[in-house]
């Protein structure tokens, strides 16, 4: 059977009594995971650059994404480290195992401290080399998304973490990714690396629904991450790629189905399925580029006045 991560993300507004509610929701709707991210807004860095982005003749080079409005975006959504060790409490006494994502080498430490038994590596720092070995040991099991990776990254990434318990789930860095560009053929090239294999869902859940998790798990997902919220779409930025506890209880009905069954559905009822499973090995897309390059390296650990990226090989105190 598949495990299902309902990640809730900022969909939480950084709100204790909220984001309580909604690992409940998850645990009622039948996921095996909630997940938060360990984000720390202090370590959010200002790269001149992204202020006003570039264009050359018509063509986006370079983002546009100030760094003030994302730091006050931000800034109410931090959960505290009391904070992120209640969550994973509160998913034990829920019955959920708790995750959570570490987006810099010295937020390490914090989700050790928590007490969390296992961890997510965010798609931007699948090659983030350094920041693989500092978890690496200190876990039961990394899970580690692929996306906006080049595949020769990733088959380095599998080596740094060779030996231990990981999972390699395919992702793409679109928001939100449409059907046709979600190429899960990727699924079955990631178990070359390791036996679990997944995928990290960012489609339109208004249109798309959950059509791709399911499409997903009949090509032998064993793991599916999805955006998750009690709230309407419009009230998180997040909102519009996340699914409410009944699709997500129909997402977990699904992945502990009997794979025959899942194949017959999906094979009746999304005609997409062809288009979904596109190719094996691509190169990633101008907008996916665009994306890593902003989003690997938007945190940083800030060491004696500097900033150290998670791909630099320095020790962090």
């Amino acid at each position: 059977m598949a495990r299902v991560i309902a990640e809730l993300c900022q969909n939480h507004l950084g709100d204790r009594v909220l984001l309580k509610d909604m690992v409940w929701a998850a645990a009622g709707a039948g996921a095996d995971y909630a997940k938060i991210q360990t984000i720390r807004v202090r370590e959010l860095t200002h790269r001149e650059r992204f202020e006003e982005g570039r264009h050359e003749h018509g063509v986006v080079q370079c983002i546009r994404r100030p760094y003030q409005p994302e730091y006050d975006r931000l800034s109410p959504l931090e959960l505290s480290p009391d904070i992120e060790r209640w969550f994973r409490e509160e998913c034990a006494r829920a019955g959920l195992r708790a995750l959570t994502s570490v987006f810099t080498r010295a937020a390490v430490r914090d989700v050790v401290a928590a007490g969390f038994g296992e961890v997510k590596v965010p798609s931007y720092d699948c090659a983030s080399f350094p920041l693989l070995l500092d978890l690496r040991g200190r876990f039961s099991h990394v899970h580690v998304s692929t996306g906006a990776t080049r595949d020769d990254e990733i088959a380095a990434a599998a080596q740094v973490l060779s030996g231990t318990s990981f999972s390699l789930l395919h992702c793409v860095t679109v928001y939100p990714t449409p059907l046709e560009s979600m190429n899960l053929a990727r699924i079955e090239w990631l178990r070359r690396f390791t036996p679990s294999v997944g995928f990290s869902d960012h489609s339109l859940v208004a249109r798309d629904g959950i059509k791709a998790s399911l499409c997903a798990l009949a090509l032998g997902a064993d793991v599916i991450e999805r955006h998750f919220t009690v709230l309407p779409a419009d009230r998180t930025k997040d909102g519009p790629v996340s699914i409410t506890p009944d699709r997500l209880a129909e997402l977990c009905r699904w992945a502990k189905a009997p794979r025959d069954d899942l194949a017959r559905y999906v094979q009746e009822a999304i005609p997409e399925r062809e288009a979904m499973t596109g190719v094996a090995t691509r190169e990633l897309s101008n907008e996916e580029l665009l994306n890593r390059d902003y989003y690997r390296g938007r945190f940083a650990s800030r060491v004696g006045g500097r900033w150290i990226y998670n791909w630099e090989d320095e020790a962090i105190p």
